[in-house]
């Protein structure tokens, strides 16, 4: 569906069943240069089991239009107004990497909206590499190749994928040659800037998930762990062998962690 969220006009995808804002609402946050068919089993799965799914491309990523926002606080500032171009008070928020630290700001900033957090593949400090940076500014096709081999886990990069004919890697660099000049960078720079993340956690009481990969390259077990311990109300779960991109090599690990 389309919403108008802060002027801009907004891609919602609904797990193939109309949002029903009197069901409790689920909304799905996509990480870095990537945009909402990340979500493409799970938002399915949720919309068929109780929930209204909300799962947006973000402002100038997919088909949605406007520019990306350039911090994550601009991001959860907009995620709240999402709520309320929908017509939904509260929502459980489940967010990917940049999307889980726009979820934990969300939850911080507007602690009224939000009921439960999930948090995937995050990390304390989402520090970008300068190659990949500088990468991703030039709109150079090396920042893709960066974000998909450090973003896939070993096994990933084997070839193989759960939904026969498709392969992760080619998938992953797909959608990334997607992104609009610009975009990617805009996204690893707010990523990279952002500070708050022990800070907004220490302002949240809601029940958060934290699920991690154990191969993540790009938001090392460590640095999830340090940021989950900053939560009390918080449970981690942990993907044995997976990446960072665990929608895809985790699918079904990764949604029995957000059933439980």
């Amino acid at each position: 569906m389309q919403l108008s969220v802060h002027g801009i006009d907004t891609f919602v995808a609904t797990g193939g069943r109309k949002f029903n804002s009197s069901q409790p609402t689920i909304v799905l946050l996509h990480g870095a240069g990537f945009d909402h068919t990340t979500w493409a089993l799970h938002s399915r799965w949720f919309a068929h089991h109780g929930y209204s799914v909300l799962a947006p491309d973000l402002p100038g990523h997919g088909r949605s239009s406007g520019v990306p926002l350039p911090t994550i606080a601009d991001m959860a500032d907009w995620t709240a107004a999402l709520l309320d171009a929908a017509g939904t008070a509260k929502a459980r928020l489940v967010g990917h990497s940049m999307g889980s630290l726009i979820a934990l700001e969300t939850a911080a900033r507007h602690p009224a909206k939000v009921s439960a957090l999930s948090l995937i593949g995050t990390a304390a400090t989402m520090t970008v590499g300068p190659d990949l940076l500088k990468a991703a500014e030039a709109n150079d096709p090396a920042a893709i190749d960066m974000v998909s081999i450090w973003g896939l886990g070993f096994q990933a990069e084997l070839g193989g994928s759960l939904a026969p004919g498709l392969w992760m890697h080619s998938g992953a660099q797909r959608v990334l040659e997607q992104c609009r000049p610009g975009v990617l960078f805009s996204d690893l720079s707010a990523c990279n800037a952002y500070q708050g993340a022990l800070a907004a956690a220490a302002q949240i009481t809601v029940p958060t998930t934290f699920v991690l990969g154990e191969r993540d390259m790009m938001t090392p077990v460590r640095a999830g762990k340090t940021l989950a311990a900053a939560l009390p109300n918080s449970r981690t779960v942990m993907l044995p062998g997976a990446g960072h991109m665990m929608m895809v090599e985790r699918p079904d690990e990764l949604l029995a962690a957000l059933q439980g």
